[in-house]
């Protein structure tokens, strides 16, 4: 018997349960530390290349472990409860994810605001977003096989299936064959503090980097221009507008 097993046996139960929930929490630590230094290291782009392969090997792997532990079956790294659920329960499992998604995103900015202020809050969340929406971008492009340089068309589609999109109203206008422009009629953060009588939240900073590498992975030669977002003034019809013409001359 190992040190640790023997360890373990004298712990108590409750200490044992949160060993567990933490060692979840360390896994998931360590593959973000991973994907962050070979992304800086390498570069986003390829890097995100070696985390496609990475994830399908380590989650199939995971989840065929637990599969044994908790007694699921599991089928091409997807668990059968899943696989076998039906649409409007996978629906609204999406919605419950994208409720989870922004409430982990909010939870990481009050936390850094709460420790060292709003200035420092905003420009990690502006950061994050330059790493993450590519990310996001790379997914979403991937899962729906959309081409390289789809142009507007791929870049229309692909929004529709942001996190942001399971959660907030958008819609979409097409101006011509090489422009669009996006509208997020109605934004789940920015709808709360008007319940609540507070001013909108500030966030171009991070929308401008948001929507512009965004774009940019799913078509190099789309250009992003905004045309209102908080502090901007802006109607009642929606909280911030974007505008995404492909420029032939890239």
């Amino acid at each position: 018997m190992s040190e640790l097993k023997k360890d373990i046996e004298q712990i108590s139960d409750e200490l044992l349960v949160k060993l567990v929930i933490d060692a979840f929490h360390r896994i998931i630590v360590h593959y973000g530390q991973w994907f962050a230094q070979v992304e800086h290291q390498i570069g986003m782009e390829r890097a995100m290349e070696v985390e496609q392969q990475v994830w399908d090997a380590s989650m199939g792997n995971q989840l065929k472990r637990l599969g044994k532990t908790f007694g699921f079956p599991v089928e091409n790294g997807v668990p059968e409860v899943i696989r076998n659920m039906p649409r409007e329960g996978l629906t609204d499992l999406l919605e419950k994810l994208g409720v989870n998604w922004l409430a982990n995103d909010g939870i990481w900015f009050q936390a850094v605001e709460g420790k060292f202020g709003m200035n420092d809050a905003k420009r990690c969340n502006d950061t994050c977003w330059t790493r993450y929406s590519p990310f996001e971008a790379a997914r979403i492009r991937d899962l729906l096989e959309l081409p390289k340089n789809g142009g507007i068309p791929a870049l229309k589609r692909a929004l529709e299936f942001r996190m942001y999109a399971l959660i907030n109203k958008q819609s979409a206008e097409d101006i011509d064959e090489n422009c669009l422009i996006f509208r997020m009629n109605d934004c789940r953060v920015q709808a709360a503090r008007k319940r609540k009588g507070l001013p909108d939240y500030p966030c171009k900073t991070a929308g401008l980097v948001e929507y512009s590498r965004f774009a940019e992975t799913i078509d190099s030669r789309i250009r992003t221009e905004c045309l209102g977002c908080p502090p901007d003034e802006h109607p009642d019809e929606w909280f911030c507008a974007w505008k995404f013409t492909v420029n032939n001359d890239k």
